[in-house]
């Protein structure tokens, strides 16, 4: 493939004087720029973009003597011996090409992250515990985060989650252990790492036009398991995540372990009367399980939020962290907004924000969480279909009401599997769509049901992104609560 990454060393492994090209600013980029300039590295900073906060971004690293060129990412600096890029850049890219042509190596920022991690003098490398799949993995991140915390750790959730892995190795204290999420570009150019313990959460067609096939992209998300040391973690009911581990390399002595909402199989983390027990790190799996925390103490307690927790709870089990710690740290947790909230219950009626449901995998999980539903969807498809997911979701729906660019595509689906179900298609696309949907729902829901926004598209057709339009939602909801105490307090 067109720039792909190697692991192979480099003959100054110092970085003095080495000729680097760092692919990208940002929250990636600047840090990555930043620690090689330290390093001694002659840097070279490309972006294609030359906009406002670009400009800010290079005038701070032009003033520590770093080279920024914007406007031109495609061109490979005369001399370059490195190009250490953010996880955005697609393999084809320009750049890469120039750099394969030329045999020079392409590290991504985690890459880069894990090499200078042993570089750190007199300051122990921290563990990595490392999530990926396609949904799930910021909140897993998380949770993980604060069962390690609750441990009495210092840690950090780093990675994708926008916290830089870089800030976090050569910061002045030394943390135990990480908790990092990785996304499948990261993993892409990071052929190195080799987590203490690491978990695939699933796996759904996700990011195919970056990686050009579900098997590249699915590879990818499979090199998180590389050079385990302790754990293998996988999910159950996706039997792609447990073929990953049985063809990893991995150190000897580290063990496949299963996360499932059933009752758990000796080596698995399971559901058992409400229960999260673990079966997998216990002195006699084969008869006996570990208590470990109740679903009531996950929040919010859907089943695929459960899933979250048992794969967050077998990974700091792998580290050693005892049971009542994970008990603690569930209890602790607070999701990131727009992932599955509750908004408001009014009128019998719930209101859930989940507009981080930006795939069809992220809104089976969440629609699959409620038993009635009014179901708020639609925006940029991205290429996606969506017959499996009404098929599996259609005994739940109440109505539907559509917006966005490919909303046709939704209601096309609803035709075809589930014509029983009213559908209300707003055509507008304006942001002001959010409240009239609301208005609309509040009309077909009744006492019981949930309305849930669960998108299953990406948000850049109406909105700046999914936390906007999950603030709109929210934001509409409220103004109904409000004009409703008005209408009640009106005299003639």
């Amino acid at each position: 493939m067109t720039g792909e990454p190697s692991g192979e060393g480099l003959a100054n492994p110092d970085f003095t004087d080495l000729r680097v090209t760092v692919a990208g600013l940002g929250v990636s980029g600047v840090p990555a720029a930043k620690a090689l300039h330290a390093l001694g590295a002659r840097v070279t900073v490309v972006n294609g973009v030359a906009g406002e906060q670009q400009r800010a971004e290079a005038a701070e690293l032009e003033a520590l003597g770093i080279t920024v060129r914007l406007g031109d990412g495609a061109t490979l600096p005369e001399g370059t011996e490195l190009v250490v890029t953010a996880p955005g850049w697609k393999p084809g890219s320009p750049l890469f090409t120039a750099a394969a042509r030329a045999g020079v190596r392409i590290w991504g920022d985690v890459e880069l992250a894990w090499r200078l991690r042993e570089l750190q003098p007199g300051k122990p490398a921290a563990p990595w515990l490392a999530v990926t799949g396609t949904n799930g993995k910021t909140t897993t991140t998380r949770m993980l985060a604060a069962i390690l915390t609750a441990a009495g750790l210092r840690t950090a959730a780093v990675g994708n989650i926008g916290v830089s892995l870089l800030d976090a190795v050569l910061g002045d204290e030394p943390y135990d252990v990480l908790a990092v999420e990785l996304s499948s570009y990261q993993l892409h150019w990071a052929p190195s790492i080799r987590p203490h313990s690491a978990a695939v959460l699933n796996l759904a067609p996700d990011h195919l036009d970056w990686h050009g096939s579900m098997a590249a992209y699915t590879a990818d998300k499979g090199r998180i398991y590389q050079g385990n040391q302790v754990a293998c973690v996988y999910n159950r009911a996706d039997p792609e995540t447990e073929r990953l581990v049985r063809e990893a390399d991995v150190e000897e002595g580290c063990r496949a372990i299963g996360f499932t909402l059933d009752a758990p199989r000796p080596s698995d983390f399971g559901l058992v009367d409400g229960i999260l027990v673990d079966r997998a790190f216990v002195d006699d799996r084969v008869n006996s399980a570990q208590e470990l925390a109740e679903t009531a103490d996950v929040n919010p307690p859907a089943p695929h939020n459960i899933a979250n927790a048992l794969a967050a709870a077998a990974l700091a089990r792998a580290y050693g962290v005892e049971p009542a710690a994970v008990r603690e740290g569930l209890r602790a947790f607070r999701p990131d907004a727009h992932r599955i909230a509750e908004v408001a219950t009014r009128d019998g009626i719930t209101w859930v924000d989940d507009s981080k449901a930006t795939n069809t995998h992220a809104a089976e999980a969440s629609l699959a969480a409620y038993p009635s539903i009014v179901w708020l969807a639609g925006g940029l498809a991205k290429g996606a279909v969506f017959d499996d997911l009404v098929l599996k979701s259609a005994d739940r729906l109440r109505a539907a009401v559509l917006i966005g660019a490919d909303r046709a595509l939704i209601r096309e689906a609803l035709a075809r599997h589930a014509p029983q179900v009213p559908v209300v298609e707003l055509g507008r696309t304006d942001t002001g769509a959010m409240a009239a949907a609301v208005a609309v729902a509040r009309d077909r829901a009744q006492p019981g049901d949930t309305v849930l926004l669960a998108p299953a598209c990406a948000s850049m057709d109406m909105f700046a992104n999914y936390n906007q339009r999950g603030d709109m939602f929210a934001e509409a909801v409220r103004r109904l609560g409000a004009d409703d105490s008005d209408e009640s307090t009106d005299t003639p």
